[in-house]
Order: C-alpha cells, then structure tokens, then sequence
C-alpha cells in the first residue's frame, strides 16, 4: 500500500469519501445503535484504561472523525488533541465538543503530523490504522510519542468472516462506507510492524463479538458472553475487532 504522505490522489479520495459520508457518518460506522454504543463505550474505557488517561496526561486522538470518543474520554481529565484528514468530519466534532475545554482539535495526515517529536504521552484512536500505510503511521506515531508513551487502538480485524467481506468486495465496501483504499489487517501483522519499529510490551488481543446488530434487548447478555469467547482458542481469531497495545522504548 503506497504512503499517504507520497500519494495524493490516495489522500483526495479519502478526503473525498468522508465529505460524501459526513452527515451519516455515526449510522454508517454503526456508533448510533444499543450494540454500536455500548461498543463504543467499552473502547472508550479501555482508550482510558489501558492508555492511563488522568490529569496531566497529554493524548493524541489519531482519526478522531466526529468526535465519537474525544466525548466519551473527555471526562478523565487528560489534555486531548484530536486530529483528522477531513475538514467535514472536524466540522462535526467541533460542535460535539464544544463544552470540553481540555480537548483541542487539527486538520492534518496522521503519516506526516504537525506536531513536534515527543509531545504525547499516549496515542490512540478506534478504527484509523487501516486507513494509513500501517508502518508509515506507527512510525510516525513513534516520533510524536515521548520515550515510555503508550499507544491504543482498537481497529477491523480482515480474519473476521464479515470484515472480510466488506473489505474485498465491491457491492459490500459500497454498502458498508468502505473507502476506496482502506483495508484492514490481523493480528500478526500489527505485531510484526509493532516489533519491527521498536516498539515494546506489543499486545494485538482479540476484539468484539458484540455485533453493532444486536437488538436493544440483547446487548447486555451477548456482550458478556463475547467477552469471555475472546479468549477462547482459534474462536477468539474471528473477533470483529483488535485491540492493539505497545509502548515506546
């Protein structure tokens, strides 16, 4: 996959894509039903958790879109910079937030950031990894993240059955809001890049069996349950989701 840094006509589609997407952007990522926000909820807590987000932590939102989980972390206290390709999807997280005094947003391609080496304390972001050249970004990410900085992202896994599906096939990635470049990864290969870079104490842990699908009245049951199915052998690889942790030397 050529570097969005050195691909233009790859940064004017995606651009291009979030502008046609932008006023449904929450029903089409599938944040807006029971399942989606109790979905959102969990990778919120677990930005939080895992990422250590309290008072006088500095984080970067990679991908930050609408602002879906700039809201949802605002409340740790953490400094949170959010930034984003598209000016359409900014626009929209800008009225979000508007009351979060410790969350400032940017316009600008998370391979090649606007910001100085070594500022953050963590990085993280939910479903933008898969947008980016995947070495290129973690690299970049890397740069911006102070020695001992934590990253989190929780982002597709293309070994689930659906995921799959919507990522190589023309009528699905149409009727899912796949953009025209996106294409998600496993587990083994966020690994590999992650150690290739340096990076140390690397975690890709299964992800998601709470489908975004799930009725109201089944959310509460079919999350527990999913939970303790992502542990279980080979079953835990077919997850909808990876939750990727490692930290910079």
């Amino acid at each position: 996959m050529a570097s969005l840094k050195n691909d233009t006509s790859r940064l004017a589609r995606e651009i291009e894509h979030h502008r046609q997407i932008a006023d449904q952007a929450e029903m089409i990522w599938t944040w807006d039903s029971p399942a989606g926000r109790r979905r959102a909820d969990r990778r919120a807590n677990l930005f939080i958790e895992h990422g250590q987000l309290k008072r006088g932590v500095r984080a970067l939102e990679l991908g930050c879109g609408t602002g879906v989980f700039l809201g949802r972390v605002a409340g740790s206290g953490a400094q949170l910079h959010g930034i984003d390709l598209s000016t359409h999807l900014l626009a929209k997280a800008q009225v979000r937030l508007v009351a979060h005094l410790n969350v400032a947003l940017s316009c600008g391609n998370a391979e090649q950031m606007p910001f100085p080496d070594a500022v953050y304390d963590v990085v993280y972001g939910s479903s933008v990894l898969h947008h980016l050249d995947l070495e290129a970004s973690l690299q970049e990410v890397s740069r911006v993240l102070r020695p001992g900085g934590r990253i989190v992202f929780a982002e597709p896994n293309i070994l689930n059955p659906q995921v799959f599906l919507m990522f190589h096939l023309g009528l699905t990635k149409k009727y899912f809001g796949v953009s025209p470049d996106e294409m998600a990864f496993s587990r083994f290969r966020a690994r590999a890049v992650l150690t290739r870079l340096g990076y140390e104490d690397v975690s890709v842990r299964p992800l998601d069996f709470l489908h975004p699908s799930v009725p109201a009245a089944g959310v509460e049951v079919v999350s527990r349950v999913g939970e303790r199915l992502e542990k279980v052998p080979l079953l835990r690889e077919v997850t909808g989701s990876l939750l990727i942790l490692a930290r910079k030397a």
